[in-house]
């Protein structure tokens, strides 16, 4: 592992120089991009050096142990340098993990309202909105791609791409069942229900990383639906593509433009066919159960947003919060730093198995 950590401060320190360098400072795309990868290093970096610090103390610590008036000193600092050992390593084997290629790219979201009526398409609507805030925090960009909005101003089905680097690596655990426990606006008596929202996750596709068969798929033109008002589209506008070996179909009517809604419906359709295959290659490996958070198992309930307590549970890890209004405001880095610790871990265990 030495090897590998000297290999890492070497790049470091040569990430430094370049962001120094006269050059690179007048191509900001260039100068953009080392600087995304040297501020990812840091906190390993970090890590490196207290690993290598705390290499040393041990050295001066087994020295002192020849001292019979030191030894016991030396003995308790030593074994605390030990643990601390231990500690740091277990965290460099996390960061020193393969990264999933497909981490750096932007992703698709999608957002379908699932059991509870109305109320589950307003709570559709609320996880659009937390996410939308995420991005924000994040610098993210955000173009929403399709929606079906309903009447009280939920959505039965809302696409948005999210734009940056990272975007997808950051927000792939999101995939799953939402699950919403709260007194419903529409509701008289003041009960308390159940309803659930389903997210996916998916990393955009561009051409050359699906190819798609147009051999292969039917596109059908017609008018866009939703709720009345001056902002319906009447035009012959909105797209419907269909994949005819698998069903998939895809529906793009935000745009006005009929070109516009094509491309971004042969876009989400590139983007679900790619993960289809990802899902299909990841069933072929033996894995953990804890596996299934990387992957976001769709049919699973992942996650409850129960309002009487202001509580938000994470089920696949244990994770529970009662920030409930400071999650649904966009902050999700603590939760989303949780389950991607998880998945780290899950795959260290992996790998001592195999």
């Amino acid at each position: 592992m030495l090897d590998k950590l000297a290999r890492l401060e070497e790049e470091y320190r040569e990430l430094e120089a370049r962001l120094a360098d006269p050059e690179v400072l007048k191509d900001p795309a260039r100068y953009q991009a080392l600087s995304r990868r040297y501020a990812e290093m840091g906190e390993v970096i970090a890590l490196i050096r207290a690993y290598r610090k705390v290499l040393e103390d041990l050295e001066g610590a087994e020295s002192l142990l020849e001292d019979p008036e030191l030894k016991e000193v030396a003995k308790a600092e030593r074994e605390a340098l030990l643990a601390e050992k231990v500690r740091l390593e277990k965290e460099l084997e996390r960061h020193l993990l393969p990264k999933d290629p497909l981490d750096e790219k932007d992703a698709i979201l999608e957002i379908r309202a699932g059991t509870g009526g109305e109320e589950a398409a307003l709570f559709a609507r609320d996880l659009l909105e937390m996410y939308l805030r995420f991005a924000e925090e994040m610098g993210f960009q955000t173009e929403i791609l399709d929606s079906n909005p309903t009447d009280l101003g939920g959505f039965s089905k809302v696409v948005v791409e999210i734009r940056g680097p990272g975007a997808y690596g950051t927000l792939k655990y999101e995939s799953g069942v939402h699950r919403v426990q709260r007194v419903p606006a529409t509701e008289t008596q003041g009960r308390i229900h159940t309803s659930t929202a389903t997210v996916a996750v998916l990393p955009k596709a561009e051409e050359s990383d699906f190819q798609l068969n147009m051999d292969e798929i039917r596109i059908d033109v017609m008018r866009a639906s939703g709720p009345g008002g001056q902002g319906v589209n009447t035009t012959d506008s909105a797209v419907r593509v269909v994949h005819l070996p698998t069903g998939i179909m895809v529906t793009c009517q935000d745009s006005r433009s009929q070109i516009k809604n094509r491309e971004k419906a042969l876009m989400i359709l590139r983007s679900r066919l790619l993960e289809m295959k990802r899902q299909e290659e990841a069933e072929k490996l033996r894995q953990t159960r804890l596996a299934q958070i990387g992957t976001g198992e769709r049919a699973e309930k992942i996650r409850t947003y129960n309002f009487p307590q202001s509580r938000v549970t994470d089920h696949r890890i244990g994770f529970t919060t009662h920030d409930l209004e400071g999650v649904l405001s966009g902050r999700l880095q603590p939760l989303l730093e949780a389950l991607k610790k998880a998945d780290q871990e899950r795959q260290l265990e992996a790998m001592t198995e195999a």
